[in-house]
C-alpha cells in the first residue's frame, strides 16, 4: 500500500512539473500588437461580459461590469461593479502602483496579498489570490489572469483557477472601452472587401 501511494504521489509530481515547465511567459509577447499599457487600459470607462465556469467548462454564471479607472504615470485605482445573472451585485477596488516600465503590484479587499501585474506587447497577466464566497464560506484560489488587447480599447481576458495546483475554474470576459463601439462600423465595412 505504501509503495501505490508513494508512486501516486510522484505521478502528481512529475504532472505539476510538466505543467510548469511547459507554461506560456509573459516575455513570450514582448514584440505583439497592438501594444497595451497598464495605464492606458484602465484609465477611463469600461465596460465588460463575461462567463464563469467550472472545471468541466460548463458555464455556471455570467455577468455584467463596469469598470472606472483612474490612472497616471505611476498607477492608480480601478473601481468595479459586476451584475452576475442570479442577482448578485459585486464590487472590487483595486489600488495598482507601479513597479517599473510593465511592471505593478495591486491590491484588493478580497485579494489575499498582493497581485503581480505585469504586460508585455498585446498582453498583460495578472498572478494574485482571490478569496471568493462558496457553500457558504470563503474559499481563497489561485487566478492566473491573462489579458490581450486584440483591437484599439478591446480585451479579451481568460482567467484560470486553481485550488491546490489544481484548476477548478475559469473566466472569459470581453472588456471594452467605452469608446471602442466606434470602430464597428469600419470593422462591418471590410465584409465586402
Amino acid at each position: 500500500m505504501m509503495l501505490k501511494q508513494f508512486y501516486l504521489v510522484f505521478i502528481v509530481m512529475v504532472s505539476q512539473l510538466l505543467i510548469a515547465c511547459s507554461q506560456v511567459a509573459i516575455e513570450d509577447y514582448e514584440n505583439t500588437a497592438p501594444l497595451i499599457t497598464i495605464e492606458e487600459l484602465f484609465d477611463g470607462d469600461l465596460v465588460a461580459y463575461g462567463i464563469v465556469r467550472d472545471r468541466s467548462g460548463k458555464v455556471l454564471r455570467h455577468f455584467e461590469a463596469v469598470l472606472k479607472g483612474d490612472f497616471d504615470a505611476n498607477g492608480g485605482t480601478l473601481d468595479e461593479v459586476f451584475w452576475f445573472n442570479d442577482k448578485a451585485r459585486e464590487t472590487r477596488l483595486w489600488r495598482m502602483e507601479k513597479i517599473d516600465s510593465g511592471r505593478y503590484v495591486g491590491t484588493a479587499g478580497d485579494v489575499e496579498g498582493e497581485a503581480v501585474i505585469e504586460s508585455r506587447g498585446n498582453a498583460v497577466r495578472l498572478n494574485y489570490d482571490l478569496r471568493i464566497p462558496y457553500k457558504n464560506s470563503d474559499i481563497v484560489v489561485a487566478m492566473d489572469d491573462w489579458m490581450y488587447q486584440v483591437a484599439p480599447g478591446i480585451i479579451v481576458n481568460e482567467a484560470t483557477m486553481h485550488k491546490w495546483g489544481f484548476k477548478v475554474g475559469t473566466v472569459t470576459v470581453l472588456i471594452m472601452r467605452a469608446d471602442a463601439m466606434q470602430q464597428v462600423p469600419a470593422l462591418i465595412e471590410r465584409f465586402d472587401q
